[in-house]
């Protein structure tokens, strides 16, 4: 393990110990980048009916978007288009670095993203709309890029299915990724696209050890669960990618082995890591976790991660934003190499050719008849 760097500690423990909130991963909300004004709550003696704090409820916030493709220019990212059927995660996960995108709404990256949850409306309609468009060029989508498409309130939204529906309507190839069993439900729909070329699953397992999972993504299923959902896909003829994502020194990297080894045998074709990113306001967020969960080795778990980070919280550079650099950044990827190689994941790209001369519009599939 790398030498803590002395020059770092002065940065470390800037974040006080919050009370942690049952079932959530962040115990506070910190002020949004955007906001002017900052207003702290306090109890002025008055009876209230409001919601117990230590049990905050998941509120759905409609929304009916104008747009429903996102595309991306990132070399280090392998996909062009993506969708996010929601906007915030119930999952909870204290590291997730969609965190915040929920400033733009005039919310907060910390509790408000996990239990604020913005439902995009008639986002099937809005995507059948774009692919009718004579300008529209296919190339494979992304589904879930931000935040999991499979959360908790896919249940009863389906907004998720809806969209697949529609790529299914119109053969068109895409690839999802979640933590969540919850795609089992839709396999009737994705074990023929992939059959067909059409459809590639990622699933991200953070660590195998369910007493870190409780508080470090509180409502994600199980690492087993996960596994077993790989094992399910696999069984149905779908290519999954195995994420082992994020890792976080001290945490769960020495995991990381295991979890690869625990992957292929569930049946994942390929395998990929991402170190720990801190981008913006994740980075109190996270110290904050690590002082209420552990606070005898927060500062060794920041200093790791200002070596690999250039001295800083974060580096956001192309090429580097994924992996790190420094001896720690070098030693993850070496092991995850040396694991690949022994556990035979396939050496090749991020991305399952899919096919894209199966689109259809629908006045084209109208045509056929």
């Amino acid at each position: 393990m790398p030498p803590i760097d002395d020059s770092a500690q002065d940065k470390v423990n800037t974040c006080p110990r919050q009370t942690p909130v049952k079932g959530r991963g962040a115990s506070y909300n910190p002020a949004n980048r955007f906001a002017h004004q900052v207003s702290t709550a306090f109890d002025d003696g008055w009876d209230s009916i409001e919601e117990d704090p230590e049990r905050p409820r998941t509120l759905a916030i409609r929304e009916k978007p104008r747009t429903i493709i996102s595309t991306n220019q990132s070399p280090d990212i392998p996909f062009d288009q993506s969708i996010n059927p929601y906007r915030g995660c119930e999952h909870g996960c204290i590291y997730c670095y969609a965190r915040p995108s929920h400033a733009y709404w005039d919310m907060s990256p910390g509790l408000d993203f996990e239990t604020r949850i913005i439902v995009k409306q008639g986002a099937a309609d809005l995507l059948r709309r774009r692919f009718d468009q004579p300008d529209y060029v296919v190339k494979p989508i992304f589904i879930g890029a931000n935040t999991d498409p499979y959360q908790p309130l896919e249940i009863r939204e389906q907004i998720t299915r809806e969209l697949i529906e529609v790529m299914v309507e119109y053969q068109h190839p895409f690839s999802m990724i979640s933590k969540s069993q919850l795609v089992l439900r839709d396999l009737d729909l994705l074990a023929p696209m992939a059959e067909a070329g059409l459809f590639s699953m990622a699933i991200s397992v953070t660590t195998l050890d369910n007493n870190l999972k409780r508080i470090l993504e509180p409502r994600t299923t199980s690492g087993a669960k996960r596994l077993a959902a790989i094992a399910s896909l696999t069984a149905a003829g779908i290519p999954v990618t195995l994420l082992a994502a994020p890792m976080i020194p001290c945490i769960n990297d020495q995991e990381l082995e295991s979890i690869m080894a625990a992957g292929r045998e569930a049946g994942a074709r390929r395998c990929r890591y991402i170190l720990l990113r801190l981008p913006l306001e994740i980075s109190e967020l996270f110290q904050g976790w690590l002082n209420n969960h552990f606070p005898d080795r927060a500062d060794k778990v920041m200093s790791i991660i200002r070596q690999s980070r250039g001295g800083k919280d974060y580096d956001s550079a192309f090429g580097r934003r994924m992996t790190g650099t420094g001896q720690f950044a070098a030693l993850l990827q070496q092991r995850w190499q040396i694991a690949s190689r022994r556990l035979g994941f396939e050496d090749s790209d991020d991305r399952f050719l899919l096919d894209t001369s199966r689109f259809k519009r629908r006045n084209q599939q109208l045509g056929l008849f």
